[in-house]
């Protein structure tokens, strides 16, 4: 069942995202080559704690951190660790913000230093991969609009979007219906209404879009150890289209 949200918690999940956003902000100015991602986790835990709020992942089915931070071929759910970034990495820090229980949700891909074209060019699709499927996110529409309006562009970009994790409904828990592919066909799906709240996600791989699962059972990984970025917003829907509630560019 899509819960749709009232008002009053559009409002409060925006409070959770403006504190999220201003993180990532914080979080870009950290990255250079020689931090540790497990410098950048304990960097969000007291972040967060200032702000009067608590990272929703930490705990969740048994997550021990409060990030997710994923470097090169690290699709996702890559563990924080102490191995120093180095030139030319790019790492996607991801995180859930709790605050009066009101949650939001975003990751962001960074570069390491200088970076290859071919890194440029995979960060730059992504990102806007991420802004034309929220493009599509309108009463009216259904959320195979997304899927496809993603999936076309970094197609036609001559990458790939990953299948084997999407998008989702969000509010007072981390994942809730719809299920939102960044890949699909338009007019297809649940129609898109006002109240809705949900995750636009893409992660997007320079080869090839199969994932493969590390030991530790949380962290995916490209099949062909290329390079894989991620950018999600928390999306609200209204009469009048998406506002994004974990907006970075907002004062």
């Amino acid at each position: 069942m899509i819960v749709l949200k009232s008002q009053r918690e559009i409002e409060a999940m925006k409070k959770a995202g403006e504190i999220l956003a201003a993180c990532h902000k914080e979080i870009a100015e950290l990255i250079k080559p020689g931090i540790t991602t497990w410098e950048i986790d304990q960097f969000v835990e007291q972040f967060l704690k200032k702000h009067n709020a608590t990272p929703e992942q930490k705990g969740y089915k048994g997550y021990e951190y409060a990030t997710c931070a994923s470097i090169n071929d690290e699709i996702c759910h890559g563990f924080p660790r102490k191995e120093p970034l180095k030139e030319g990495d790019i790492v996607t820090i991801d995180m859930v913000v709790n605050y009066n229980g009101a949650l939001a949700d975003s990751a962001w891909s960074y570069a390491v230093g200088e970076v290859s074209e071919q890194t440029e060019h995979l960060l730059k699709v992504t990102k806007e991969a991420l802004y034309r499927g929220i493009a599509q996110a309108v009463p009216g529409n259904r959320i195979g609009d997304i899927g496809h309006a993603i999936q076309t562009y970094v197609e036609s970009e001559g990458l790939s979007v990953v299948r084997d994790f999407i998008g989702h409904g969000i509010g007072s828990s981390i994942h809730e219906k719809p299920d939102v592919p960044h890949y699909g066909l338009p007019g297809k799906g649940p129609r898109i209404k006002e109240g809705m709240v949900f995750t636009i996600e893409p992660m997007v791989n320079i080869g090839m879009l199969f994932t493969q699962m590390d030991a530790n059972g949380w962290t995916a990984r490209t099949v062909d150890g290329t390079y894989s970025a991620q950018y999600e917003h928390t999306i609200a829907i209204t009469k009048d289209g998406p506002i994004i509630l974990t907006n970075q560019d907002e004062k």
